[in-house]
């Protein structure tokens, strides 16, 4: 192997198909499709349907039709559909062109065709919670709904992370209903090949092989579990379980009285025999890329403690994702797991499960009924992870549950009026300048409450820190309120009152605001605090139904509780409007713009060890994020949220800058009414900023992020950087006192917007004006 090359597979000229055997009934046909990109953004999916037919000879002709399209580029595009039509089977028409259109239904607008938002006008609010990963937001949200945690268990928590679906709760009179969709079969797919090749590498290492199963059964992110799907490597029997291995529920871990007491013997036994086939074949795939690699490299590679283990790790890892174009077995076990996971939909009886016409993976599921029960015990399929149920349950492949129903709290009355929207965790970091995804932050302007459910046991960590950063340089802190779990748990001698407890907490918050005025800038921290007391809730033993807790604990949630409610229901109604408005000078913007990028440049160069001021990340999560963006199924991996960086520290230094007026329209009364004109102009500002960031660093340089992700051998990981960081500084470039034309223009985009954002919200410009 040489020292370094890109790799030196070109897109194939010619596509061909074929026929299978699979755990399909009948035949099936296998071909790359021209115009899919795979998991590395490169032309030629692997894809596998049925054909739907016993006939060998059938099957031949669907073969033939299929080439016959394969090979003729005036076939390959959607317009062609209606001629193909006529011409071709239309399982063969469907299988080629349903690939092309498949993902242009949004699942938010899926949902919102089966489930409408309640609009303002209805007199709804939308709160989302925000938090981090086990503080208790899921918990909080089943008090709000009245979901008994042990009876009912939805939606499911757990101390790690479970699912990255967003759950939507629309309270409302009438009966329940769902709506449930699914991340795409193509997004599984990319998710199945990190699973496997995490599982190949550590059949390489010579693991054990539970840990071969494991590793294959739940991705590395800890979002995507196949274990839930498929069955969890240790469930032989309903007898028990690892809860060092999977995230299980807090609840106690027998069923409640309306769930069935998990898989059969049978069920557990043929689950755990395809999946013990599985990692046959992972090991398979080690052992070969292992007798391949031996002949090219100096180090022993089947010796873990060779000096040159970490470059034979590395070029193994590479050489196994080569396999996503090479090998044919590869793409076998992958589509054979595609079809384990697709078979489990043949599984729900309830409801209508809306598939694609070609492969049959689903779109969304829908369920009405007027039984609570009913409902509980059918939604619990797409959103559970009690451990009894692995095997059969689909909770990793959803990307969105929109329930509504007459769902309160067993405390209030029937009137209250929320969407209620919980996502994913936000993950623990020892670093607050890391930025919040942009899953999340996308909410904001959708929402009238961002409720971030924080321990009150602890100081506020550096991820609800980033919350309020970023929600205050967004303009959006008017909608923020603190709900402090384990309030009950706070103990001290000197914290024997409510009082004590609550001014102990409140002085965390305030030391919290503090530590951000050098980022937020001193205005913005004081509007925070101006009101704070009213927004923070003091909540304890969320995770139990109130009337089990002793009198007086029962009638302090009771209380806190409806004051939440009571904050959020009245959220909708508009703040006074400020009568001022401010005037800026746009000559300000290049510094703002300066200290963005350079800060963006330096978190970086320091995140691949070529600075300071972060910590340095490991080569194979920059290579996870690369193989993302290149697949165009995701810009961020973990903590690696350039988008997101880019924006926030955009959006921050733009913050203090309109923080700094040169005048107003009038004179305003106090500091509070001018931010709350700067607040206008700031969400105008960050809405604009998210599109420039995903435009400059991912859509405008696509093919620069799959050559870097292209590069293969020793140095390989350097050269990657180097790319990256090429990337960054064309898409983001310094403005310094001499720039050249890229500088200039990522400048004049940056001013224009923040001018067109400013006169959105009332503003004046006065000089310096880009038009």
């Amino acid at each position: 192997m040489s020292e370094v090359a890109r790799n030196s597979d070109v897109p194939e000229r010619t596509y061909t198909a074929s026929k299978s055997r699979t755990n399909r009934p009948g035949w099936s046909i296998s071909f790359r499709h021209p115009l899919r990109n795979d998991a590395r953004g490169k032309p030629g999916l692997k894809m596998r349907r049925g054909l739907g037919t016993e006939s060998e000879t059938e099957a031949d002709r669907l073969v033939i039709e299929m080439n016959a399209i394969l090979s003729d580029r005036a076939w390959w595009n959607s317009t062609k559909r209606p001629e193909a039509e006529r011409r071709f089977s239309n399982v063969v028409v469907n299988a080629f062109y349903d690939a092309i259109q498949a993902g242009l239904d949004k699942p938010e607008g899926l949902r919102e065709a089966h489930i409408p938002f309640p609009k303002k006008e209805d007199g709804y609010s939308r709160v989302l919670f925000v938090g981090t990963t086990g503080a208790g937001k899921t918990s909080l949200l089943r008090q709000l709904i009245g979901s008994d945690p042990d009876h009912d268990r939805f939606p499911s928590t757990a101390p790690t992370k479970t699912t990255i679906a967003d759950i939507e709760v629309v309270q409302a009179e009438g009966s329940f209903e769902a709506v449930v969709t699914f991340f795409t079969e193509f997004q599984v797919q990319a998710n199945i090949e990190d699973c496997i090749i995490d599982a190949c590498l550590a059949a390489y290492e010579r693991a054990p092989r539970d840990k071969i199963a494991e590793r294959f059964l739940n991705h590395q992110d800890q979002k995507f579990r196949l274990s839930y799907v498929l069955g969890g490597w240790h469930e032989t029997n309903g007898s028990g379980s690892d809860e060092d291995e999977f995230s299980f529920d807090t609840t106690p871990d027998h069923p409640s009285p309306d769930e069935k007491a998990g898989l059969t013997d049978a069920e557990r036994a043929e689950n755990r025999r395809v999946v013990e086939k599985f990692i046959d074949q992972i090991i398979q795939l080690s052992d070969r890329a292992l007798e391949r690699l031996s002949n090219d490299l100096d180090a022993d590679v089947d010796n873990p403690t060779d000096p040159d283990h970490d470059v034979a790790k590395q070029l193994i890892e590479e050489e196994l994702d080569n396999y996503i174009h090479k090998d044919e077995r590869f793409h076998v076990l992958v589509h054979d797991v595609l079809d384990a996971l697709r078979s489990r939909f043949d599984l729900v009886k309830v409801g209508e499960v809306r598939r694609h016409r070609s492969g049959g993976w689903p779109i969304y599921w829908s369920f009405n009924t007027d039984d609570r029960d009913e409902f509980i015990r059918n939604i619990r399929w797409f959103s559970s992870n009690f451990w009894p149920d692995f095997g059969r349950l689909l909770t990793p492949l959803v990307g969105g549950i929109r329930v509504k129903g007459p769902m309160f709290p067993d405390f209030a009355d029937n009137s209250t009026k929320l969407v209620l929207i919980d996502g994913q965790g936000l993950g623990h970091t020892a670093d607050s300048s890391s930025s919040v995804t942009t899953h999340i932050t996308e909410r904001f302007k959708q929402v009238d409450v961002i409720l971030l459910v924080d321990n009150a046991q602890q100081p506020m960590q550096a991820a609800p820190l980033s919350v309020l950063r970023t929600v205050a340089a967004r303009g959006h802190n008017s909608k923020i309120a603190i709900a402090f779990t384990h309030f009950d748990q706070i103990k001290g001698d000197n914290l024997r009152k409510f009082d004590d407890r609550r001014n102990h907490v409140m002085d965390s918050v305030r030391n919290a605001l503090s530590s951000l005025r050098d980022i937020l800038g001193g205005p913005v921290a004081r509007n925070i605090e101006y009101d704070i007391g009213d927004r923070c809730f003091m909540l304890g033993s969320v995770d139990k139904k109130l009337s089990k807790l002793p009198p007086g604990a029962n009638k302090f949630m009771q209380e806190e509780m409806k004051n939440l409610i009571r904050f959020c229901e009245q959220a909708i109604s508009p703040p006074p409007m400020p009568v001022t408005r401010p005037v800026y000078d746009t000559d300000g913007i290049s510094f703002a713009v300066r200290s963005a990028t350079d800060n963006f440049q330096s978190l970086w160069r320091a995140r691949f060890g070529r600075g300071t001021g972060a910590k340095k990340e490991h080569w194979a999560k920059f290579k996870a994020l690369n193989r993302r963006i290149a697949g165009e199924t995701d810009v961020e991996y973990e903590t690696l949220r350039p988008v997101a960086d880019l924006a926030d520290l955009l959006n921050e230094s733009i913050s203090r800058f309109l923080d700094r007026p040169i005048n107003w329209t009038h004179n305003p009364k106090d500091e509070k009414e001018e931010q709350a004109a700067i607040a206008i102009v700031r969400r105008k500002t960050s809405e604009t900023i998210d599109d420039l960031a995903l435009r400059r660093l991912i859509k405008e340089h696509l093919e620069d992020w799959r050559t870097a992700y292209d590069y293969r051998g020793r140095g390989s990981t350097d050269l990657r950087a180097r790319d990256i960081l090429v990337i960054y500084d064309e898409a983001a470039p310094i403005p310094d006192a001499v720039m050249p034309p890229p500088s200039r223009q990522f400048l004049f985009e940056v001013r224009k917007l923040v001018v067109k954002a400013v006169k959105a919200g009332g503003g004046e410009i006065r000089s310096g004006s880009v038009e």
